[in-house]
């Protein structure tokens, strides 16, 4: 069930209707509905997949109340092993299995070797890599002894399989999401209309940025053997757009449907095009992840502690996985090992916390200086991010290789709408979030919010594109 769908329009209210004015005199109800709700939210796609959800939930529950009656060290960790292997073994399956088998093959092949082996003809369920990571957050949590284990299996089983995150984050802590299920929750007017108001900004990045920048994207990238370079230059941008207008509408959309039930998410991206440098745009892009990566792995692997070699090999560990999380495609990790090598100078010059304030704080006009910072770190992920969207390394060359050609003709693309429609709509997303940056969303915090409300409707309504229902991006991780 897709955000912008009309089934998700329709599924919406009711759960409200019904967690609200039926089920809100008592707190397991309304986590009962939760995991009702949200097992039909998922299984909208594909419920055969949802057996998944459920072993999970069920291993690592009582995987969380074994450790907490368990003392000996060795059987602590054999539990917590236990855990690790079966959340990633499942992930390992489905989502990585082939591309080992083909890789392995073709390793092979080429001393002459030739191995018969078959593939998986198996669909990648929706979100694996999200609520594996989650469950696995609980685990390591209890077994560090950070986390009191549950005895709640309904509350546990609706922090697993929240709805409005389950698909596509922002990937919760057991820490903060967990107990807000022990909670009574009673009904506050103000946090349900931020809620809305996300929402809806959500929509707008989603409907009106991602999704028209998404036209432009599929048709120059499919035949960017046709195109100029100033074609592929306005592709490569609006791939940079598109995608984070897609994941990060996600997150408002997420975000805000979860206010309507109480809880609250974690901020998960903090308007990462005005960062002044890489170390910064991975501070402000896909924090769940990042934090994620951070506790689970970079601190575990020694951090920032030792010598420079062991700081520039966490380092490159931590955005290489990151980057083969994506996917099972080397474009993946060649981008991930890319914004590897763009984050190293500033480890190794002790640059990299350089630069932890809100940009022009107290002001509304950026320094030259500011601006220069920003177009380099947006040239710079622009970049990798031709790597993240091609279809493989070679298309990913040859895309940059006609850049290199500097054949800037100005083209007109054969598509709904003109290539420099977007472009003021691109204007109109800039200035906002420049405006609002200090605010946890544009809408979050304004005396006049209902009529940039009304304006944010209208953009939708006008400029949304409808023809074709899009799936998110971040769907297919």
């Amino acid at each position: 069930m897709l955000f912008n769908s009309i089934d998700f329009a329709v599924f919406l209210p009711i759960v409200f209707i019904l967690y609200w004015f039926i089920f809100n005199k008592s707190l397991k109800l309304q986590n009962v509905l939760i995991v009702i709700a949200s097992y039909v939210f998922y299984g909208w796609w594909d419920w055969r997949f949802l057996s998944l959800i459920a072993f999970s939930t069920i291993v690592d529950y009582s995987i969380g109340v074994a450790l907490s009656k368990q003392k000996h060290q060795t059987k602590r960790k054999l539990l917590l092993w236990t855990s690790i292997l079966i959340n990633l073994g499942f992930l390992g399956v489905f989502k990585y299995y082939n591309f080992f088998l083909d890789n392995f093959i073709e390793a092979f092949s080429l001393f002459g070797t030739k191995i018969q082996a078959n593939t998986l003809n198996i669909i990648l369920p929706v979100g694996i890599s999200f609520y594996t990571f989650q469950t696995l957050s609980y685990t390591i949590d209890v077994y560090r002894q950070k986390l009191k284990p549950t005895k709640d299996f309904i509350a546990f089983t609706a922090f697993v399989s929240f709805f409005p995150q389950l698909v596509a984050g922002p990937i919760e802590r057991a820490s903060n999401l967990l107990p807000q299920f022990y909670k009574k929750r009673t009904f506050n007017y103000q946090n349900a209309m931020i809620g809305v108001r996300q929402i809806i900004w959500g929509l707008f990045k989603k409907i009106v940025i991602a999704d028209t920048c998404s036209q432009y994207v599929n048709e120059i990238f499919k035949n960017y053997e046709t195109h100029s370079s100033l074609t592929l230059i306005i592709g490569a941008i609006c791939f940079s757009f598109q995608i984070y207008c897609d994941f990060s509408g996600y997150s408002d959309i997420a975000i805000g449907t979860s206010r309507l039930f109480g809880p609250n998410l974690m901020k998960n991206f903090k308007y990462p095009y005005f960062s002044r440098d890489i170390a910064e745009f991975w501070r402000r892009w896909h924090i769940s992840l990042s934090t994620w990566f951070r506790d689970y792995l970079y601190i575990p692997l020694g951090g920032s502690k030792g010598s420079k070699w062991n700081q520039v090999r966490n380092v490159s560990i931590i955005f290489i996985v990151s980057g083969f999380w994506h996917g099972a495609n080397w474009t993946f990790v060649v981008w991930g090992a890319l914004n590897a090598v763009y984050f190293l100078p500033l480890l190794l010059f002790n640059k990299n916390r350089k630069h932890i304030d809100t940009i022009s704080k107290d002001s509304n006009i950026p320094s030259v200086k500011e601006l220069i910072f920003i177009f380099n770190t947006f040239v710079l992920t622009t970049f990798s991010w031709i790597f993240f969207r091609s279809e493989n390394l070679e298309a990913a060359f040859l895309y940059i290789k006609r850049i290199l050609a500097f054949n800037f003709d100005i083209e007109r693309l054969q598509i709904e709408r003109y290539p420099f429609e977007i472009f003021p709509l691109l204007l109109l997303l800039i200035s906002i979030e420049w405006i609002h940056r200090n605010h946890e969303f544009p809408l979050f915090k304004d005396s006049k919010f209902m009529h940039k409300t009304i304006l944010i409707i209208l953009c939708i309504l006008m400029f949304g594109s409808f023809s074709d229902l899009n799936d998110f991006i971040y769907f297919q991780f």
